[in-house]
């Protein structure tokens, strides 16, 4: 993957394997990420993300993805400190670490896990799209474009759907909505359900449509049901108080 910094094509080259993303891909996103911390000041805004700024993003990702091998080595990993961190050096080693430890398990290995897989595969997955979403948060914040794959944004969607929401409401974090909620990826020829209380109508009662990357952000409470690349259909109001507890951590 290219790291100029204005490459509107950074990602463009991501693969995925057997319908889900492979260490390729979270290597590739990782080194786009790498390639961008330098090219984004520290103290950049990143507003859909609170108080955050660039330094509070890089710093928040290079320690996921610490505790994320410990998660799949299943062992309580040693913290890393408050800082202050040299930014690109403390996300390249965190990286660094995460690639290799899963690259060193088998993907069918015991793992601790977010859901009841408990296999080290889950965080293969999990930390792609934890390293997609943050993607677009610095070259976002810091103007510049993200290009990847349609497929990459539909699994981020399939991730939330069916993985990352329900674990909201088993954890009563959510409430499950009382009415269902349909996601339509016009780029790719997939559609979702969301989540909703057993009791719920069978037929959802509203239905987002738009290209892949604008419904995960919509997910990931990076963008709104106003967006112009979504078209929503039916009971608007029942969207928006689905979304807005979040669907997501």
């Amino acid at each position: 993957m290219t790291g100029d910094r204005g490459d509107a094509r950074a990602g463009a080259d991501l693969t995925t394997c057997g319908g889900e993303p492979d260490l390729a891909t979270l290597g590739s996103l990782q080194d786009a990420f790498l390639a961008a911390v330098p090219a984004v000041p520290p103290d950049t805004r990143v507003p859909w993300c609170g108080r955050w700024r660039v330094r509070h993003l890089v710093v928040h990702l290079a320690r996921i993805h610490h505790w994320a091998a410990g998660q799949a080595r299943r062992s309580q990993e040693t913290p890393l400190g408050r800082g202050p961190f040299v930014l690109d050096e403390l996300y390249g080693a965190q990286a660094r670490e995460l690639r290799e430890t899963l690259a060193a398990l088998d993907p069918d290995a015991p793992a601790w896990t977010l859901d009841d897989s408990r296999v080290v595969r889950f965080w293969h997955r999990r930390q792609v799209h934890e390293t997609l979403v943050h993607l677009w948060d610095l070259r976002t914040a810091g103007g510049l474009p993200l290009d990847v794959p349609a497929a990459l944004w539909a699994d981020t969607v399939d991730e939330v759907v069916r993985v990352m929401h329900p674990r909201q409401v088993r954890l009563g974090r959510v409430g499950a909505p009382d009415r269902r909620i349909g996601l339509v990826a016009t780029d790719v020829g997939r559609a979702w359900t969301v989540h909703a209380a057993d009791d719920a109508p069978a037929a959802p009662v509203v239905e987002v449509a738009g290209p892949a990357g604008a419904l995960a952000l919509l997910l990931w409470g990076r963008t709104t049901c106003d967006d112009p690349r979504l078209a929503v259909t039916g009971d608007r109001g029942a969207l928006e108080a689905a979304l807005a507890p979040g669907l997501t951590p």
